[in-house]
């Protein structure tokens, strides 16, 4: 891909945080940024994305890379174009070009690599091919989902501690991400009365950020089957009394991702249950990010998003009793029963190819509780963090039509009563929000949440 012009600002950025790097780690640093994988033969290949790791201390989506840290130096690594490829893909930077754009102390072709490797730590990138050569070049295993020991480990934990909280390049580029992402879930609302199918809405939301020179951060969640909570069909028609989930974000040039789910009526209109459930779950949204302040721990934050749901469905009379005890026998999660949202950053889900060293504090496990196990972060909140608030109601056949979970609730919930809200499969609300020093800032404020806010935009006639 073209490389363009980097300013001063990221050089300095990319040297601030090697450097703090340095003062964790006492060890070299070697980071592959991944390689191209064919879709089928060799020269059609799937669309490159970086490694994480690679693009927070290289700032550029090199493909083919390595970069070596060390006492706050970087040493690039890649070769140079081959002069063939100025016919297919036309001038491309060269090593030095690069180098200079990412304020390298120097590099090297990737054949020289092999001369710098003694005592030095890795993060495996996720394709095959990268982790496959990282170890065999350092004859140890380095695999995705792999636990981590050693230098490895400890590389990772000082990543992580850097990658919490965001400077203020990155903060540049989540705004951006957050923007773009907001003007797509815009379109996606007004272009839904002419849609006849999920896909043609989800065009309309990936045509502003394509348009943007973006992509998006993760496979788009357009559908009228909420209930399917990463579903990636977009072929079902759209009926007038159907709800349409969409969870999409943008991601932009240099990696940086946005998460924004919003849930609309096809119609314009919700329909009275419906309204009666988006307001629950908006209460609940409500809820937790007026917690959002740094020191305040995230799982709390979860509860209170768990009891707050517990509690409409108690007033609905969905759920019968105290909302607190339903919470802590899990009735809640026969509705919701993912995790309050998750860290945000470089990749949608943040540090995530790490397993939970990222999202939990040392010390801290999965809870064995349904619900509550697919909490993606417990730790305490730190001013300039960024996070995900996303509390949703689901009616998941797979869960509400068991025999043993109707055993199990057969008092505590009222599914006479339950029944007559079949209208609302999945309704979900996401925002993405920044931790300040005093409170928080919710970066995709300006798409409306409240329900009348929402049906104005379906109705709207401005793409």
């Amino acid at each position: 891909m073209s490389i363009h012009h980097t300013c001063n600002s990221l050089i300095e950025t990319l040297r601030q945080r090697r450097q703090k790097l340095a003062t964790r780690i006492d060890f070299p640093v070697i980071l592959w940024s991944g390689s191209n994988i064919p879709r089928n033969y060799p020269a059609n290949v799937f669309p490159f994305r970086a490694s994480s790791h690679f693009l927070y201390f290289a700032g550029l989506p090199l493909a083919n890379a390595a970069i070596r840290l060390e006492a706050g130096k970087l040493e690039l690594f890649i070769d140079d174009p081959a002069p063939s490829s100025a016919l297919w893909h036309g001038k491309m930077p060269n090593r030095e070009e690069i180098a200079t754009q990412i304020g390298a102390d120097a590099a090297y072709p990737m054949a020289e690599l092999e001369s710098y490797l003694e005592g030095v730590a890795t993060i495996p990138v996720q394709d095959p091919a990268s982790w496959t050569q990282q170890s065999q070049l350092l004859n140890r295993w380095i695999l995705p989902r792999h636990q981590l020991q050693g230098i490895d480990l400890e590389l990772a934990q000082a990543i992580i501690e850097l990658r919490l909280t965001h400077d203020q390049q990155a903060l540049a580029e989540l705004r951006k991400a957050a923007a773009v992402t907001v003007e797509a879930h815009k379109a996606g609302m007004a272009a839904t009365p002419s849609a006849k199918i999920e896909a043609e809405v989800r065009a309309a939301m990936e045509k502003v950020i394509i348009a943007q020179n973006m992509t998006t951060a993760y496979q788009s969640i357009v559908t009228v089957h909420g209930e399917v909570l990463h579903n990636e069909q977009y072929h079902h028609s759209l009926q007038p009394g159907d709800l349409l989930l969409a969870d999409v974000g943008a991601e932009t040039e240099m990696g940086w991702a946005s998460d924004v789910t919003r849930t609309w009526p096809v119609s314009g209109k919700f329909s009275s249950t419906q309204r009666d459930i988006y307001d629950i779950v908006l209460a609940a949204h409500d809820a937790c990010i007026a917690e959002v302040y740094p020191g305040v721990e995230y799982r709390d934050i979860h509860l209170l998003g768990c009891t707050a749901i517990a509690q409409g469905l108690v007033d609905l009379g969905i759920l019968r009793g105290d909302a607190e005890n339903l919470v802590e026998r899990n009735a809640h999660s026969l509705f919701f029963p993912h995790g309050i949202g998750h860290l945000l950053g470089l990749d949608v889900h943040d540090m995530e190819d790490l397993g939970d060293l990222a999202g939990y504090e040392p010390g801290r496990e999965r809870s064995d509780r349904f619900g509550l196990s697919y909490l993606r972060l417990n730790r305490p909140l730190q001013a300039g963090m960024l996070v995900t608030i996303e509390p949703g109601f689901y009616q998941v056949p797979a869960i509400i039509n068991n025999q043993e979970v109707r055993s199990t609730y057969q008092y505590t919930v009222n599914w006479e009563r339950l029944s007559q809200f079949a209208d609302v499969r999945g309704i979900r609300i996401e925002n993405d929000i920044l931790v300040t020093k005093n409170g928080r800032e919710v970066l995709t404020e300006a798409l409306p949440t409240d329900a009348s806010g929402v049906e104005e935009l379906v109705c709207s006639k401005h793409a």
